[in-house]
């Protein structure tokens, strides 16, 4: 007897093909609120801009690698 969702590879290769819209907008939702905090926090700090933009560009790329090793650890 079987509970829960199927583990079948072939099953599991093809629906994560099909991304819906919505899961991209919240990946993306994602990276930028990470970027976005890194850039936040430089602001609350006293930084100069080409700080708080380094630090939201550093923030984005943390969450990239972020959102990689979710999608990793849970695929």
């Amino acid at each position: 007897m079987s509970r829960g969702p199927d583990r079948d590879s072939r099953r599991r290769s093809a629906d994560s093909s099909s991304l819906t819209e919505p899961s991209i907008r919240l990946k993306g939702v994602f990276v930028l609120l990470v970027g976005l905090s890194g850039g936040t926090m430089a602001l609350g700090g006293g930084a100069p801009p080409v700080i708080v933009g380094l630090m939201t560009v550093g923030g984005l790329v943390a969450g990239g690698a972020l959102l990689w090793y979710l999608l990793w650890v849970l695929g």
